[in-house]
């Protein structure tokens, strides 16, 4: 993902300087005196001259203060919590959440621009999971990020079914619970993800979380919005990567139990776990005293769904509301086919992010 990424060039400092001349003086005929105002000119320019002042003139103090208030800019994010970051970004109670390490950056950038057009990019926090993320982020749109040590290492976090790609998705539902502890809504969306339209009209009613299934098969337009009956692993498939979760007990009740599951079933070789199944089966397990509710499958469908059954995309035309990029794995893949369907915003909309053009 390098060739989506770049830095900026370093500047040097002293580029620009312009040099000092030194003030002319006129001749004359008569002995000039060591203590003339004419010779006291003439000392004053060469020592001018030979940068006697150089260290107190203003061009390198204005280069010295700009070079602290750059450093002062840096600590502050990186001080910057969670809790001040969440006060920063929440309207109406409400905050929107993704999860980002640094090869994810243009899918950020993408997501950002469908959510502008939805009027909803003031609510969005970025959790940077690298320094550099958390960097880019806030030095385009300042507070719109934060860091939740420890950070992870970029590259392996990217790498889907790797323990890097487990560590950074186990720490999701800790995030979602911080939220909500201090008294937030919040909703999660994985970055690849385009939204077609305003999902929040969606989220009728009181419910402590909806959430969207990751089955493929087609289910009527007024299907049940209860949790789905186990599949062959004996646990619903329902998506982790768009939730959201109002500021209740039932709520972070299910987010204590999938912390727990994922503690419960860890990744090795064997079992390349992720955050999926643990979240489906505190789904499960806490049924009977959390009030659930399964968004429509015609405005949230799966990427299985969307992009393989054009039968089913044309007969709900107008209704998609969030379109997922899943059922195919690789940065490339998920460009091209984002492509192919009109949706890689970036290449033609980047600066209608907040971010404009990474």
């Amino acid at each position: 993902m390098s060739s989506f990424l770049h830095q900026r060039p370093i500047q040097n400092p002293f580029s620009n300087a312009n040099p000092i001349s030194p003030r002319s003086s006129s001749t004359s005929q008569r002995p000039i005196s060591i203590f003339s105002p004419t010779a006291l000119i003439i000392l004053l320019s060469l020592m001018v001259i030979l940068g006697v002042f150089a260290p107190w003139s203003g061009m390198p103090q204005s280069m010295f203060s700009n070079s602290k208030m750059a450093s002062s800019s840096v600590s502050k994010w990186r001080d910057y919590s969670l809790a001040e970051a969440a006060s920063f970004v929440a309207k109406n109670g409400t905050v929107i959440v993704c999860a980002v390490s640094q090869p994810y950056l243009p899918f950020l950038n993408n997501w950002l621009i469908s959510i502008t057009r939805q009027k909803h990019q003031e609510k969005v926090l970025v959790i940077a999971e690298d320094y550099a993320t958390l960097d880019k982020v806030n030095g385009k749109w300042p507070g719109h990020a934060v860091l939740i040590p420890p950070a992870l290492d970029s590259q392996s976090a990217h790498k889907f079914g790797s323990q890097g790609f487990f560590n950074f998705t186990a720490r999701r539902p800790r995030h979602l619970l911080q939220i909500l502890e201090l008294g937030y809504n919040v909703m999660y969306n994985d970055v690849d993800m385009v939204w077609l339209g305003d999902p929040f009209p969606y989220l009728e009613g009181n419910h402590d979380v909806y959430f969207t299934d990751d089955m493929t098969a087609v289910k009527p337009l007024n299907h049940s919005h209860g949790l789905p009956p186990p599949g062959k692993k004996g646990r619903p498939y329902i998506c982790s990567c768009m939730i959201f979760l109002r500021a209740t007990d039932g709520a972070k009740l299910v987010m204590k139990k999938w912390i727990e599951e994922l503690q419960a079933q860890p990744w090795s070789k064997a079992q390349k776990a992720n955050d999926q199944p643990a979240f489906n089966w505190a789904l499960l397990k806490t049924a009977g005293v959390v009030d659930l509710y399964l968004l429509p499958q015609a405005a949230f469908p799966t990427g299985g769904l969307y992009f393989k059954n054009k039968t089913w995309v044309r007969e709900t035309k107008g209704m998609h509301v969030i379109i997922h990029n899943n059922y195919i794995i690789g940065f490339e893949k998920k460009i091209k086919r984002f492509r192919d369907y009109g949706l890689w915003l970036v290449d033609d909309h980047a600066l209608e992010s907040p971010l404009g053009r990474l």
